[in-house]
């Protein structure tokens, strides 16, 4: 299948629509979720356009496993978590909803329930708070 450059990603990733960025390099683009799991959810993608980890090329695949890594460590930090659940889907069947590689880092603590995958949009302003406080972790 060939990948769709008009996915909501891909959109980000030229700019046509805004996000709450908390890292960027030549490679990835790391931003909060705004339909999280928990607080704290953000996503990393890759700047390549690949739908799946499948797709995508091993340079790409190494760089956006890299901003996963360093991206996870803050949210932990930042978002005082316990441990770190890191979630890459690949397909529609796998319950993939945005048609680009993408990994989820969700914070996680004892007893917390997850939110139902993009289920309900998140405040701005909750959002814009936690994006800050990761990006202090990550400096």
């Amino acid at each position: 299948m060939a990948y769709d450059n008009n996915n909501i990603f891909a959109k980000i990733l030229r700019g046509e629509l805004p996000c709450f960025s908390v890292y960027e390099d030549d490679a990835t683009l790391a931003f909060m979720d705004i339909m999280p799991q928990a607080d704290g959810h953000v996503l990393v993608i890759p700047k390549e356009g690949a739908e799946t980890l499948l797709e995508l090329s091993p340079e790409a695949a190494s760089a956006t496993v890299r901003t996963t890594q360093k991206l996870a460590r803050a949210v932990k930090q930042a978002m005082g978590a316990e441990g770190i659940f890191v979630c890459q889907l690949n397909g529609a069947a796998a319950g993939q909803t945005v048609p680009h590689c993408h990994f989820h880092i969700i914070p996680r603590s004892g007893g917390e329930a997850m939110r139902i995958h993009a289920s309900a949009r998140a405040d701005d302003d909750k959002l814009r708070g936690f994006a800050e406080a990761i990006k202090k972790a990550l400096a």
